[in-house]
């Protein structure tokens, strides 16, 4: 593990109106995990190697010094950069400082993972939920095991990461899955749609989330490395993805109108919210009086 000299850990969200939380903490930088699809690789973060992770500097102390001096609590989300409980996470112990120390000053917190470590921080997390919301939320693009470990080589497989939201949800934490990216031409058949729903209800989720369309974001540098790791993976692919999308920043599934229509109706069937107003109304509900600001997916 590489540790680099920061400022500041505590930082607002890029757009407050389309992201709603109040606040992001990244502890690290960079993510192993070796997703196809990963934003990360964009040349907009100006990482020479994403494929690294790194860690700030006396994270904690700086997190704590801004939590300390902020006069608004809010939510703060974890790891909007990267896998907040990435490999390193088991022995640095940085994203459960953190959830202790948003414990402490009385801060709610967003997690989204792939990772089944988060389990082991389920005492923090419910601390949490005491005084403020606390959510985790897993993103899961494919039902199948194998197919995960083409697409996010050195994530936990779909089995764990649906194990370890029945753990959460047993435990009285709201969470839900988030259905990102959808791979056009790979994820998106209805089959595996309905399946991550009804996996999701199985184990205690409240709600799934898929956005506004079904598909994926490409853009200059991403798109290189997303298309040369799926044409590796399925021989022809990276033609087809560049004769149907050869400038799209967003590259939505041909079935995008069907699978939108099935996915609400299974939701609704399985009683799981799945829009964004919904799930905020019903996260924040028990913490109205806090006047906290709405947690946006």
């Amino acid at each position: 593990m590489e540790y680099f000299t920061a400022k500041t850990v505590l930082a607002l969200p890029p757009d407050v109106e389309t992201y709603g939380i109040d606040y992001v903490a990244n502890l690290y930088r960079g993510c192993n995990l070796g997703c196809v699809y990963c934003d990360g690789h964009s040349d907009c973060y100006k990482m020479k190697n994403f494929n690294v992770v790194s860690a700030k500097k006396d994270a904690l102390a700086i997190l704590e010094n801004e939590l300390a001096h902020k006069r608004k609590k809010g939510i703060v989300a974890l790891g909007t950069l990267s896998d907040c409980y990435n490999p390193h996470e088991k022995e640095t112990e940085l994203t459960r400082g953190a959830l202790q120390l948003l414990d402490k000053y009385g801060f709610g917190v967003s997690v989204e993972t792939k990772s089944d470590l988060v389990v082991r921080d389920i005492d923090v997390l419910c601390s949490i939920a005491k005084h403020s919301p606390a959510v985790v939320k897993f993103s899961v693009c494919t039902p199948y095991d194998d197919l995960s470990r083409k697409l996010e080589p050195k994530a936990n497989p779909p089995r764990r990461r649906f194990a370890a939201l029945r753990k959460l949800s047993d435990a009285g934490i709201f969470t839900g899955i988030c259905l990102t990216p959808v791979l056009p031409f790979i994820t998106d058949d209805s089959a595996s749609i309905l399946s991550l729903i009804e996996s999701a209800a199985q184990v205690g989720c409240k709600f799934a989330y898929a956005g506004e369309a079904f598909g994926v974001t490409l853009r200059d540098s991403q798109r290189a490395y997303f298309l040369n790791k799926i044409e590796k993976a399925f021989p022809g692919m990276k033609e087809k993805y560049e004769k149907a999308y050869p400038d799209a920043y967003l590259c939505v599934s041909p079935n995008n109108d069907s699978l939108l229509r099935a996915f609400a109706d299974k939701c609704d069937s399985l009683g799981l919210l799945h829009t964004a107003r919904e799930i905020s109304q019903s996260f924040l509900r028990p913490y109205q009086t806090c006047q906290i600001s709405l947690f946006d997916f």
